[in-house]
């Protein structure tokens, strides 16, 4: 029994070490977590407001003027950028993103995978490790997969331009990121989203339907030159505005799941204080038990 005792003096002591480390990992994603929410909180106006300028524009495209970006063609090779964390402990935060990656190879672009002209862009280390353990025939593109250490729009920057100089070449006929849609700690959307062509997604129509009038713009210089200057602008800050809603969605998750594992760690302690007291309570009962019958022998 007193093996036993402490055996579970041991578990306490290891459970409520475990629930520190919980609770310091919980205060430190809470702080990465206001900064990151601030972040995306002071993109997003600006990033609509773009997005709103491209739908009224692209919705008023006069003669033969056309976007070299919103061009369609074939989809010989394609490309999906996926966006996760570097380190786990998130909860389901990784395998949700890694869901909506998994369901764009092997649906939309399941003819491209095929004919092995699939590539994968990798944004974070956990997104690296489970493709290539999981697929070996797609081409793997890891110069950036360390983005979210030190995240800035100059680094997104170039990921964008990267991205686009390969679908103008025709290294890749379409795009599409793999993220998570950031709305508090404890909610995140996990979406596949197209980026190139540029084509009208969901949140732009929802602004065009919204719309009651077109605005009659004057262009100086002329609206082709402008759409090529500004499409790009919009295509890497909608790229940096993804990149900013992960991280925020990974820290919010992170703390959530922290919390939870804390909360979890103090119901572990109680039942095994609890098992500790009863298991005491048999001890001392026994010994109590064998002096009293030590006892009766002695006076018989």
């Amino acid at each position: 029994m007193g093996g036993s005792l402490k055996e579970v003096r041991d578990r306490i002591t290891s459970v409520k070490s475990t629930q520190q480390i919980t609770k310091a990992m919980k205060m430190v994603a809470a702080a990465k977590l206001r900064k990151a929410t601030q972040a995306i909180t002071q993109i997003r106006p600006y990033a609509d407001k773009l997005n709103s300028m491209l739908v009224n524009m692209l919705s008023n495209l006069e003669g033969d003027i056309s976007v070299s970006y919103g061009v369609e063609r074939p989809v010989n090779n394609a490309l999906v950028v996926v966006m996760t964390s570097d380190r786990g402990l998130c909860g389901a935060f990784n395998s949700n993103v890694l869901k909506a990656a998994v369901a764009l190879v092997e649906g939309k672009y399941a003819d491209a995978h095929k004919a092995g002209k699939l590539s994968i862009l990798f944004l974070g280390k956990k997104g690296q490790a489970f493709f290539k353990k999981r697929y070996s025939d797609i081409n793997y593109i890891e110069d950036y997969v360390n983005i979210f250490g030190k995240m800035t729009f100059h680094k997104a920057s170039k990921v964008a331009d990267y991205i686009m100089d390969g679908f103008n070449n025709g290294d890749f006929d379409s795009v599409d990121v793999a993220y998570a849609k950031f709305r508090n700690a404890a909610v995140q959307y996990f979406v596949g989203e197209q980026f190139l062509p540029v084509v009208e997604n969901a949140e732009q129509a929802a602004v065009s339907n919204e719309a009651t009038y077109n605005t009659d713009f004057i262009y100086e210089p002329s609206q082709a030159e402008l759409l090529e200057t500004l499409v790009p602008s919009i295509l890497r800050t909608t790229l940096f505005r993804s990149m900013l809603d992960t991280d925020a969605s990974q820290h919010g998750a992170r703390m959530t799941a922290m919390d939870a594992a804390t909360e979890n760690a103090e119901e572990l302690v109680k039942e095994l204080k609890l098992t500790y007291n009863k298991a005491r309570q048999e001890a001392i009962t026994k010994e109590i038990l064998e002096i009293v019958g030590g006892a009766a022998a002695l006076d018989g």
